[in-house]
């Protein structure tokens, strides 16, 4: 017989990432972080390769990669206003912490399982930071599909790339909610 947790799934059903834009100070301590991506790596993790890892950015260095931003912008032929708005992502935050996959080689694992494990880290991230209290919100954008502007300011590997940027930090305002998906669409029931 299933052992239910009620609470858990309410907050599953109602859960809603909070806009990167509306957070601000204060931002969990190096303490609470530590706990929240201690949660995010009870991912699933097939054959326990770890094929991730975190880089934690404070104010300062969210506002290093903010001066990047433009630079990169230029090289790349990106829009102004794209660029305005990745300076902004960074600029703007207090604490994000990069989800970089990392797949590891290996003869079991294909790497599309190693991609979606860190996925689901990104995922456990946001969830246990929403759970904790805290706005968060999962982005990447251009600047991160970069393996440039991922090398030099990262210090990314290349084999490396960045899964996500999961800021966290205090709620200013609850976003309206969204539609949803609609169920019957896009579920196929096969019985046999």
């Amino acid at each position: 017989m299933p052992d239910p947790n009620p609470s858990a799934l309410r907050f599953l059903e109602q859960r809603r990432s909070r806009p990167a834009k509306t957070l601000t100070g204060p931002v969990p301590s190096r303490d609470e972080v530590e706990r929240l991506l201690t949660v995010a790596a009870r991912c699933p993790d097939h054959g326990k390769l770890e094929p991730w890892r975190f880089i934690v950015l404070g104010k300062s260095a969210m506002g290093r990669l903010a001066k990047s931003i433009p630079s990169t912008g230029a090289r790349l032929g990106i829009e102004p206003e794209k660029i305005d708005k990745a300076v902004s992502q960074f600029a703007d935050a207090e604490l994000a912490v990069a989800v970089i996959a990392s797949p590891k080689p290996s003869q079991k694992i294909p790497e599309i399982e190693q991609t979606l494990s860190t996925g689901a880290v990104c995922m456990q991230l946001l969830n246990a930071a929403l759970a904790a209290g805290w706005g968060a919100n999962w982005l990447s954008g251009w600047a991160s599909h970069d393996a440039s502007w991922r090398e030099q300011n990262l210090g990314l590997m290349p084999h490396e790339w960045i899964a996500g940027f999961i800021h966290i930090g205090t709620e200013t305002s609850a976003p309206p909610e969204r539609p949803r998906p609609d169920m019957d669409s896009i579920t196929e029931w096969i019985e046999a």
